[in-house]
């Protein structure tokens, strides 16, 4: 099954077709279109409420800048100054974030490209990406693939693997906002979440780690018990988007994070492969057209559990790295998994 067996979702502004894939299983159904290998939306049965942020209608994705539901790359989180030295080499990457730093990959990353759809089947898609050498300034052309899967029980996995002919940093990640009450409506701050991680990356005040790998105790940081995100603090509530630091290395699965709708009681356990996970709480989120079902998107509307390397990896090699060299594959699995209460 090919990429024709998408349906026709939009339209890019240089005149070409968006396509969206359906896909079920576990109790789930998902719909992943081919820009920016985005999950459109997502469906608990026996849950009304989509599971997810996202937008009815394609043309609110080409001018996002929130990442809503993205394939991240292709170095996910921030690079300081957007330089850094890789095989004796200094590169130096476009400075998309405050006009001084690389976020996301820079401003034509990979949630802002049309991917190839190469295998699409009831349950699963697969999406690929050629990234060229200096594109955004990173050194080495990057082939990455994408499979989405819905699995028993309740289970959305993202399998990301990716290689180089030269030495290059790779980073990817997937940035879908979570609501598991209501869909947006309302905000997650009485949603109950768990991190399972000891320590974090502080950052200063713009939004760049520090260098420093701080125990959580102690702080408005430690989740290692489960408690409902709201926590005021100076001026409104603690406003989270840091990295949580989960191992000191890429290693087998396990489980990162546990969430829960205070309303609904949905549950959704993140498991990942990766040493970090960045938790962001959505207070930047501002609703620049309406969202699935005409809502009406605003600040701390979801929640963001993005599995990665720990941001700018490059410049701290005490940091697990992201460098990514000929001959290796990078291989990255995260799943979210879903049960009703």
């Amino acid at each position: 099954m090919r990429m024709k067996d998408g349906e026709l979702f939009g339209t890019t502004r240089a005149g070409a077709a968006i396509r969206r894939f359906t896909i079920q299983g576990g109790g789930l159904t998902a719909s992943i279109i081919d820009w920016g290998a985005i999950v459109q939306d997502l469906r608990l049965a026996g849950h009304d409420e989509p599971l997810v942020l996202g937008y009815d209608r394609f043309e609110p994705y080409e001018t996002d800048t929130a990442y809503m539901g993205a394939l991240v790359g292709r170095c996910a989180n921030r690079i300081r100054g957007g330089q850094f030295t890789l095989a004796g080499n200094r590169y130096q990457t476009e400075r998309n974030f405050l006009g001084k730093h690389t976020l996301h990959g820079g401003s034509h990353g990979f949630n802002s490209r049309q991917w190839d759809v190469s295998l699409h089947g009831r349950d699963f898609v697969t999406l690929s990406l050629h990234d060229p050498a200096n594109a955004m300034g990173f050194p080495g052309a990057l082939d990455v693939t994408c499979t989405y899967r819905l699995k028993i029980p309740g289970t959305l996995s993202v399998e990301l693997s990716a290689t180089s002919e030269d030495a290059t940093v790779c980073n990817l990640t997937q940035h879908s906002y979570f609501n598991l009450d209501n869909g947006g409506t309302g905000d997650v701050l009485d949603h109950r979440v768990a991190v399972m991680a000891g320590a974090y990356l502080p950052v200063d005040a713009e939004s760049i780690p520090t260098g420093v790998v701080q125990p959580v105790d102690g702080t408005p940081f430690d989740f290692r018990q489960a408690r409902p995100l709201r926590q005021p603090g100076e001026g409104g509530q603690f406003p989270y988007d840091n990295n949580f630091c989960l191992a000191p290395t890429r290693g087998p699965l396990h489980q990162a994070a546990w969430v829960q709708g205070s309303v609904s009681g949905v549950e959704m356990e993140l498991w990942t492969t990766e040493p970090g996970v960045q938790f962001y709480i959505g207070q930047h989120i501002a609703s620049r057209a309406p969202g699935l079902g005409g809502r009406a998107y605003r600040a701390f509307s979801g929640l963001c559990l993005e599995p990665q390397t720990w941001p700018d990896a490059p410049n701290h090699p005490y940091f697990p790295q992201a460098t990514l060299w000929p001959g290796n594959v990078y291989h990255h699995v995260t799943e979210y998994r879903f049960r009703l209460p």
